[in-house]
């Protein structure tokens, strides 16, 4: 069953109609904002990879991907969880530059995921990846590559206003970026759980970006998961902002500079997966065939609900909902697609 808040009298801004005309909106304008911002060039991308080619992101490890047979070609295939490491493989298959990247739409499957107002087993999101050099794979080239984003998502909720007056008065964003790491946050807030610390935090700032999540913090726990062979668990983070319908931070993001040889055998050392250096994604990647990168995904659905001033991510995209959450919405008047 999902877990769903409604808040106390909550109306949406914009009717039906006008919610679906002004998510192709977002959709338009913020991907041509993100590509003028970090030189990126819209590209094709798979639905499906092939099982054992390591090209799946494995997200918190306990993930189950969709999986099929393919019987002309006597092999499984699984449904993407993420594009992380296909892109990667994409700029050194198309030869791409330091400063070049793609970005493409991203729709994937998560059947495991606990629905709940922001979560949904549909996924939808703008998955980006840009060649960088060694001299970037620092957190200030970090932090810089997060506030032009921040800055593509605050101007495409500036332009969606002037079309929308309904929205002027009551969806406005922080520009300014607060950066925090996760032991920061823990060492802020010791008796919270992680979740809690984002609230906190998002709360008092606004838009937000955690920096280093994946690994151990001084507690013994890491803040969050993160598979060990795409993000570099030091250079990696979260990009939030509050959401007042929910009081809630809500997470547009997740993104980092990705893993050279040495943070890769690092982490999967540390994870306990060592094995996985035999894949072939993973060979490529320690006898330095593919480049360097940075990248992420930035989530369609969840922009949406963020410029639109929406409760529940059902309202912007069709997904699957049981029964008692048709229900609660139906008789709130929150109307989901």
């Amino acid at each position: 069953m999902s877990h769903i808040t409604i808040p106390e009298g909550y109306q949406s801004l914009l009717g039906l109609y006008d919610t679906q005309k002004a998510i192709g909106l977002i959709k338009t304008i913020f991907q041509e904002k993100l590509c003028m911002a970090l030189h990126l060039k819209r590209v094709t991308a798979p639905l499906f990879v092939m099982q054992g080619s390591g090209l799946n992101d494995d997200l918190n490890g306990v993930e189950r991907p969709v999986s099929f047979d393919v019987p002309s070609l006597n092999e499984q295939a699984e449904v993407v969880h993420s594009l992380a490491k296909w892109k990667r493989y994409a700029l050194y298959k198309y030869g791409f530059r330091p400063g070049q990247g793609i970005v493409t739409d991203m729709n994937a499957v998560r059947r495991d995921e606990e629905l709940d107002n922001l979560h949904s087993i549909y996924v939808d999101q703008w998955d980006w990846e840009r060649v960088i050099t060694a001299d970037q794979r620092t957190l200030e080239f970090l932090q810089e590559t997060v506030r032009d984003i921040v800055d593509a998502v605050c101007a495409t909720s500036d332009e969606l206003r002037w079309k929308f007056p309904e929205l002027k008065n009551n969806i406005h964003l922080r520009r300014e970026v607060a950066f925090i790491t996760t032991q920061e946050l823990e060492d802020r807030y010791p008796d919270f759980t992680p979740k809690q610390r984002e609230n906190a935090f998002a709360k008092e700032h606004g838009t937000v970006c955690i920096m280093q999540i994946g690994g151990r913090l001084k507690s013994g726990q890491p803040h969050d998961g993160r598979a060990p062979d795409y993000d570099d668990w030091t250079l990696n983070c979260d990009i939030l902002f509050w959401h007042k319908p929910l009081d809630c931070a809500l997470e547009l993001s997740s993104m980092g500079i990705r893993v050279d040889a040495d943070a890769l055998r690092r982490q999967l050392d540390a994870a306990g997966c060592p094995q996985r250096a035999e894949l072939p994604f993973h060979k490529l990647l320690l006898d330095g065939t593919l480049p360097l990168t940075m990248g992420g995904g930035i989530g369609q659905s969840r922009l949406c609900m963020l410029l639109l001033g929406k409760a529940h991510v059902g309202e912007v995209q069709v997904s699957l909902w049981d029964d008692a959450t048709v229900q609660a919405c139906r008789n709130s008047g929150v109307e989901l697609l």
